[in-house]
């Protein structure tokens, strides 16, 4: 009618249902990202020992056949002796926690996401919450990240002490390395987790292990440092150490030593910026392939 006053537009944060006021957006995907990961940190409680086993087996075997095994029958690894083994114990026992941290990125993360877009199709249930869908699978990141953590921390004492008589690895605690670059480590693993899970049909998952994951865990320098790989060159171009800095696991492992031991090491000051490029491309793809795999 002319002559009426408009009625007061409401601001979004001030709507209401009823007698209750909506809450912002943020805050809305704040709680439901707090909710994600309540739940999964719930589902890791209640299957608590098969996630310690699983972390366990592989590092436990390595050390125990490596520098247990082979010392006993005088196949030492790293050369004769208690003094060259020991120093191949200090190279392993980093490069164990680093493999230990990308697998657990991969199995919590890409196996896992390869059922819920598969079979179970428990990823219908995640994108309902009242989240944007980027959120989702960040939430899928952090908590393989907080896995990759705790991996971290079961698994170094254990492969600490997995060593014949004589055979020791010299384990130097740096917290301030340890405090930094094992999440951006854990996060950049969790991040190629994200990738392999929403580039890989769950019936090929066989593949991503044989021809990503495989040639990773080889080339990623847990059995040797990268500075050892100097004398592998033609024609004095060192191709195998330029090869393997296109493998995210070589500076993980690289980080861990430095973290870990006094053993030498990639310069740190080159290992941290790659670490966080590999976590933003990582995260980015990851991103954007489970943003067109739910929409699809």
């Amino acid at each position: 009618m002319p002559g009426t006053m408009p009625a007061p537009t409401v601001a979004p944060e001030h709507q209401h249902i009823g007698d209750r006021p909506l809450r912002p957006v943020y805050a809305a995907s704040v709680t439901a990202l707090g909710a994600l990961l309540l739940r999964d940190l719930v589902v890791l409680g209640k299957h608590l020992w098969e996630f310690v086993l699983r972390t366990l087996v592989q590092p436990f075997l390595l050390c125990f056949v490596f520098l247990f095994v082979f010392p006993k029958i005088g196949q030492g690894i790293g050369g004769q002796g208690p003094k060259a083994e020991s120093a191949f114990a200090t190279i392993l026992v980093p490069g164990v926690v680093g493999i230990s941290v990308m697998f657990q990125g991969v199995q919590s993360i890409a196996l896992a996401m390869a059922q819920e877009f598969g079979f179970t199709r428990e990823i219908e249930d995640r994108v309902q919450a009242p989240c944007p869908i980027w959120l989702v699978a960040a939430a899928k990141v952090l908590s393989g990240a907080a896995q990759g953590v705790l991996s971290a921390a079961i698994v170094l004492p254990i492969a600490s002490v997995v060593h014949a008589s004589g055979v020791r690895a010299t384990v130097s605690l740096h917290w301030a390395i340890i405090l930094t670059l094992v999440p951006i480590a854990t996060v950049a693993m969790a991040g190629l987790g994200l990738v392999l899970g929403t580039s890989f049909e769950p019936r090929n998952i066989g593949l991503m292990f044989g021809f990503i994951i495989l040639p990773i865990t080889f080339l990623g320098g847990t059995y040797y440092g990268w500075t050892r790989l100097a004398p592998v060159k033609v024609g004095g171009f060192h191709w195998l150490q330029t090869l393997v800095l296109v493998n995210p696991l070589i500076y993980v492992n690289e980080g861990m030593r430095a973290a870990f031991t006094a053993a030498p090491h990639m310069h740190l000051y080159v290992v941290y910026p790659v670490l966080i490029g590999f976590a933003v491309v990582f995260l980015g793809l990851g991103l954007r392939n489970f943003r067109r795999r739910v929409l699809s």
